[in-house]
């Protein structure tokens, strides 16, 4: 609509009041129902309803208790070694057509990872105390 809009012998200020309008349309359609969901909602609080819920179970510590950074260093070191398979698979679609520099490639990029696996293992940081 727009482009046919611009053929026509319209201006970009025009397009730019469509885009408008459309925004304070949708602001006021969010707004609507934010309101409506309050309104509508139940209201009453309880001390049930205000407790900590973590898989059913009660909490044994405070939650506000700060992990160990190995938690985050062994989600991030899963993290990207599920990116290297997600990189590997179309590799191995099309690897008859790449021939022998794609192959070269992937051996040093798998080589690379595989550096800084040993790396991790060394310092540790597979370990799950």
């Amino acid at each position: 609509m727009a482009l046919g809009l611009l053929q026509q012998g319209s201006s970009y200020g025009m397009l730019y009041l469509y885009a408008g309008i459309f925004m304070l349309l949708i602001t006021g359609f969010v707004a609507t129902t934010l309101v409506l969901a309050r309104l509508l909602s139940p209201g009453r609080r309880s001390g049930t309803k205000n407790q900590i819920y973590e898989t059913g179970e009660t909490t044994v510590t405070d939650p506000w208790r700060p992990f160990p950074v190995r938690y985050y260093v062994f989600a991030l070191l899963f993290l990207i070694f599920d990116v290297e398979a997600a990189f590997l698979y179309p590799w191995a679609v099309i690897y008859r057509d790449l021939g022998l520099y794609g192959f070269v490639e992937m051996v040093i990029f798998v080589l690379i990872l595989t550096i800084g696996l040993v790396y991790a293992w060394k310092k540790g940081a597979l370990k799950w105390v």
